[in-house]
């Protein structure tokens, strides 16, 4: 059988990898897609199936027993989508969609962005696909979403046609709100029941007024802020893009600069975040998946430890107007288990709750504190946090947790006095039980036995 579908790329949590201004709009599970000509096509057999402004992507369950790679369907390419008859066929089998599918003369689907469209022209035949909805999901809804998807054509719409068209649909729905119930020149006078009723009228009109204006307002900034999201992309992959081709001799602070660049302009938004209204019953799925690729560079740069609160602040601040609650956060860390995904919800034993990446290694962090901790000055004063944090790189409250971990393997000692924690080499595992007096001439007790006595 030939590869019908277009091969589509995921990234290492499974989500899609997005099209530039490609927007999500609804998902259903438990879904195949079956071409009409079985000999010569493979079918896709209970994927997870995501409808886009650009495209069809199916993606294989993590239960299934074959390996398939995912999968996608350009609506460029669907010429025409059925209309679902209902019938009392109907009830006895699983919901079905059908819609139908140019194909290039490969025996492929027709993709006109590719090289192998743009020179097999509009395509040479169609061939019908069906849908088989045989999970639980909202057949009509995504069949609707289909619809709209497949007539807005977004995937030719360019940046300022888009902003063209939300500005002329701001003014239209703006003009087309009536006036009041009087003429400018106050001709009609209110008076007695009929005049009560009138202005309390005209009253909610006015409110009615202000409420489109005061929402017209609202979609506007939310239009503004996804071309602003667009655009820090498109800058951040210039940037990608100029950085591999500079030849070796550019200055480190450019470098550094630019890095920079790049990771505040990868905060600014996610363009198609994970909605309850486009995933459904999957939306904690989805959005683990999607919370565990957007807490990758934060890791890298937290060092590969970052506190939970801190990520829900960057996961918002990164989602706009979808904003998500604690306890969807939590569940949608806890969920990584089910998962493979690099990173991974963790908690210390003081109840503290951080995200980190599976390749983290609490041998090397201990390594360093202990190379700290054994310093003359350390030796003598103990650390703090913040003098962890320094040399950790992170935050004075993490860094505080990975002392008390240190201290609960047995490397730290713990004093408590009013200036806060100290902690100090942990000297016991040294002392012979059998002959506490003796001093070794080499190991960490004579090496502070030293610095005592060189301050003393």
């Amino acid at each position: 059988m030939s590869n019908f579908f277009s091969k589509a790329e995921v990234t290492s949590s499974g989500r899609p990898v997005l099209l530039r201004n490609e927007v999500e709009c609804h998902l259903l599970s438990a879904v195949d897609l079956e071409p009409e000509d079985h000999r010569h096509f493979s079918l896709l057999k209970s994927g997870l199936l995501i409808l886009t402004t650009h495209r069809l992507i199916w993606l294989p369950s993590l239960s299934a027993s074959t390996p398939t790679s995912a999968s996608a369907i350009p609506l460029a390419a669907i010429s025409h989508i059925f209309s679902s008859k209902k019938s009392l066929k109907s009830v006895f089998h699983s919901p079905r969609i059908r819609f139908q599918v140019l194909v290039s003369s490969d025996g492929r689907v027709f993709d006109p962005g590719s090289e192998s469209g743009s020179s097999s022209g509009s395509g040479s035949r169609s061939v019908v696909v069906t849908a088989v909805i045989r999970g639980k999901g909202d057949c009509d809804g995504f069949l609707v979403k289909f619809w709209d998807s497949w007539r807005a054509r977004a995937w030719e719409a360019t940046e300022t046609s888009d902003s063209g068209s939300a500005s002329a649909s701001g003014s239209g729905a703006a003009t087309g709100t009536g006036g009041g119930l009087y003429s400018s020149d106050g001709s009609v006078r209110m008076v007695g029941v009929a005049g009560i009723l009138r202005k309390e009228q005209e009253m909610w009109e006015s409110t009615d007024k202000s409420l489109q204006d005061a929402f017209q307002d609202l979609n506007a900034l939310m239009s503004k802020a996804k071309e602003m999201v667009m655009l820090a992309e498109k800058m951040r992959q210039k940037l990608l893009s100029g950085t591999s081709s500079q030849t070796s001799g550019t200055n480190d602070e450019d470098m550094g600069s630019k890095e920079e660049m790049q990771d505040w302009l990868l905060s600014v938004g996610i363009i198609s975040p994970v909605t309850k209204e486009s995933a459904g019953a999957l939306y904690h799925q989805q959005l683990s998946r999607q919370l565990a690729d957007f807490v990758r560079i934060p890791l890298e740069r937290a060092g590969g430890m970052i506190n939970l609160i801190d990520a829900y602040c960057l996961f918002n601040r990164a989602r706009g107007t979808e904003l998500i609650s604690p306890d969807d956060m939590l569940q949608a860390c806890s969920l990584w288990e089910k998962f493979d995904v690099p990173v991974m919800l963790r908690k210390f034993d003081s109840g503290v709750m951080v995200i980190q990446n599976k390749s983290h290694s609490d041998e090397e962090v201990f390594a360093r504190i202990k190379s700290l901790v054994t310093k003359p000055e350390a030796l003598l004063t103990g650390i703090s946090p913040t003098d962890a944090a320094m040399t950790l790189g992170i935050a004075p409250a993490m860094a505080k947790e990975h002392l008390l971990t240190a201290e609960i393997k047995g490397l730290l000692c713990r004093d408590i006095s009013p200036d806060g924690f100290r902690f100090y080499i942990n000297l016991f595992p040294e002392i012979d039980p059998c002959n506490m007096y003796f001093v070794k001439n080499y190991g960490i007790c004579s090496t502070w036995i030293k610095a005592v006595s060189t301050t003393g």
